[in-house]
């Protein structure tokens, strides 16, 4: 009876920390996505030359709901996971990872920074190289949970990496001062 009554915490347990990182890691993503004025409407971005491989507009939203789901759902594993070995190492590097990851779109987006926001994807790879590694100690489901957002987060590297060779002009580039007309 005591092991029923344990197994149903846990996966009451899990369900609970799922309803806070789901809602809450999608809610950051948007948040840092509007702050920065990110997506094909932004005029800056609407004026760079996009790669061949740079898809539809309408693709980012919906990869990144996706993958923001895939990311809540791992960390509930993880954090579930109470007597597990390593833990607290794999929550605090998921945190750094997501911390780069919110970092990206203000850069790019909002800064202009195409450079920066290399840098910023290239340390997302690595951290998320890591955050996988060490989830897979803990719970190895949530480490493959990540799997698709890695290679998401290549992808991105490439396609950084090919905006700033077509648009090395507009790295750091300040949008235009609005136009105004006096008349007299």
């Amino acid at each position: 009876m005591t092991e029923i009554a344990s197994s149903g915490q846990l996966r009451a347990g899990l369900a609970r920390w799922m309803l806070v990182f789901v809602p809450g890691i999608n809610l950051l993503g948007f948040i840092a996505a509007r702050l920065s004025f990110s997506g094909a409407d932004n005029p800056w971005f609407a004026g760079l030359t996009k790669p061949d491989l740079y898809p539809q507009p309408v693709v980012f939203p919906i990869v990144w709901t996706l993958l923001y789901c895939l990311m809540g759902a791992a960390l509930a594993i993880v954090v579930a996971a109470r007597a597990a070995p390593g833990r607290g190492l794999a929550i605090g590097a998921f945190a750094l990872h997501l911390l780069a990851n919110l970092a990206w779109s203000p850069l790019f987006f909002g800064a202009h920074m195409i450079f920066g926001a290399l840098v910023c994807a290239l340390v997302m790879l690595a951290t998320l190289v890591v955050v996988i590694v060490l989830f897979a100690r803990v719970r190895p489901m949530a480490a493959g949970l990540l799997v698709p957002y890695l290679m998401w987060v290549g992808f991105a590297c490439v396609l950084t990496w090919q905006v700033l060779q077509l648009n090395p002009q507009a790295d750091g580039q300040a949008e235009a001062a609005p136009v105004v007309h006096i008349k007299l």
